[in-house]
């Protein structure tokens, strides 16, 4: 057992081997991929494109540059990379930056062993604490990640400036021996980025003068954001030489993948929250609003648009649905497509509008990308609302059409309906029965409800109805009927 070895000694005769971390990652990849377990569990959508990418960085013994918009699992890829670290490492105790005992680089180490020899105490780091993370803002020095001379260690020490052990290391040289992320790279200052060109590639550090020797062993994993590069600032072309692998990222490709991904990330507010229902046409609903988010004209496509609204939209979805319920007094309750609405200020707090997106406000193009998603859904569950028809010419929609026309009252879903008032207002509409029994008979019936207001929804975004939304709920009317009572 490893806490049983405590000295240098004691390591020697185990036979412990010194290795160097992109070794350790070269090594435990071969062995989890022979054994054909997954490398990188929990992210989506990237098996065929950027995880190859990845475990051939990997396998080069690469630094490695993932350059891709937000919200696409940059640094979720670079955490998961630990695990594939041995569980547990040896160092000097004492040792600011994490020596080894068989190859010391740092003065102290290499004095203690000196003097100690095979007693000279070790101690274990487990691959958990072997990762370290900095967000590349304009206000990083040279000294955070690289380190400075330190007076006050100076006086205590009562050394002039010209020993090396007034030195106090930086950000990098104590992450020796793990994995170093330096998130949105293209932040950092053009001079800070200058800093790190000899130890990436000679493994010396220079601090105030004192030109340190210290091969550092180190993997280090950069993320980027296209856009920095035209707008921020850029990486330095020495600097992106010196990086072996520059992979992309990318969105998800398929509402499926979308939908894995946010059920994932929100699985806990679902447990939360098991009395709320979630039909599946809602999740992929939810999804086309984030891809239609993408595709939109009012949206700059070049600052990207976050996996994360789809994880925020989805829990505003179900907290929207449970303040109904609560004020309603249900003990259950099914989503339902007026509860869209609580999803926009996901919407509106995650986007970036162009000029035109501006002057329509953020409210309509949030209002815009759920109309869009509905129409965009709606031909892969039913027949397909043609813009033009011949005059006489029969459709699927005839009935429910003329039942709104012939309607007695309005037809109103009121937000503060209970469950039971509901369901027996979109009971009322006889044809849609009929018309959910002819193109959905497999529907499971718990569902029924979602999807006959999505048809009403439809009906009203291809023209053939009309919606009216206020403060209690939503009306919907036949367009042509109003008009007639109106004459």
């Amino acid at each position: 057992m490893i806490e049983n070895i405590k000295t240098l000694g004691e390591l020697k005769k185990s036979g412990y081997q010194p290795k160097s971390i992109k070794d350790e990652l070269r090594e435990n990849l071969i062995s989890k991929m022979m054994s054909k377990e997954t490398v990188f569990k929990g992210v989506h959508g990237y098996e065929n494109t950027v995880i190859p990418e990845l475990e051939r960085a990997i396998l080069s013994k690469h630094n490695i540059n993932l350059l891709g918009l937000r919200g696409q699992a940059k640094t979720r890829l670079a955490r998961l990379m630990v695990t594939l670290l041995d569980e547990y490492i040896p160092v000097v105790t004492g040792s600011e930056i994490n020596d080894d005992p068989l190859q010391p680089i740092s003065r102290f180490a290499t004095e203690l062993i000196a003097e100690k020899g095979d007693e000279t105490p070790i101690s274990w780091l487990h691959r958990d604490d072997r990762f370290a993370e900095k967000l590349a803002t304009p206000d990083v020095t040279v000294a955070d990640i690289i380190g400075d001379v330190d007076p006050i260690k100076a006086a205590n020490l009562k050394l002039s400036y010209a020993d090396d052990r007034v030195i106090h290391y930086g950000m990098i040289p104590r992450a020796n021996r793990c994995i170093f992320v330096i998130n949105e790279l293209p932040d950092l200052q053009a001079r800070i980025q200058v800093a790190l060109f000899n130890i990436l590639q000679e493994g010396d550090i220079q601090i105030r003068g004192f030109k340190l020797r210290l091969p550092l062993d180190m993997q280090f994993v950069f993320t980027a954001n296209p856009e920095d590069y035209t707008n921020r600032g850029s990486i330095v072309t020495p600097l992106k030489d010196r990086i072996g692998s520059q992979i992309l990222t990318h969105y998800p490709e398929d509402i499926e993948t979308a939908k894995t991904i946010t059920q994932q990330e929100t699985s806990k507010a679902s447990a939360q929250k098991e009395f709320i229902k979630v039909p599946e046409l809602a999740k992929d609903l939810l999804e086309q609003v984030v891809f239609e988010a993408r595709e939109s004209e009012y949206i700059d496509a070049k600052s990207g648009v976050s996996a994360r609204l789809s994880i925020s939209a989805f829990e505003n979805l179900l907290s929207t649905a449970e303040r109904r319920a609560l004020l309603s007094g249900d003990n259950e309750t099914m989503i339902r497509l007026s509860d869209f609405d609580g999803i926009i200020p996901a919407i509106t707090g995650k986007v970036e509008l162009v000029y035109e997106g501006e002057q329509e406000g953020a409210q309509v193009v949030a209002e815009n990308l759920i109309k869009k998603a509905v129409q965009t859904l709606f031909p892969t569950y039913f027949p397909e609302i043609k813009k033009l028809e011949k005059q006489g010419e029969e459709t699927p929609y005839d009935e429910i059409v003329s039942w709104f026309f012939n309607a007695q009252e309005d037809f109103e879903l009121l937000d503060d309906h209970t469950e039971a008032q509901y369901k027996a207002e979109l009971d009322k509409i006889k044809p849609l029965n009929s018309f959910l029994k002819e193109y959905q008979p497999n529907m499971v019936n718990k569902d029924a409800y979602f999807v006959k207001e999505f048809v009403l929804w439809a009906l009203v975004e291809f023209k053939k109805l009309s919606k009216y939304r206020y403060a209690e709920g939503t009306q919907f009317k036949d367009p042509y009927g109003s008009f007639m009572s109106g004459l």
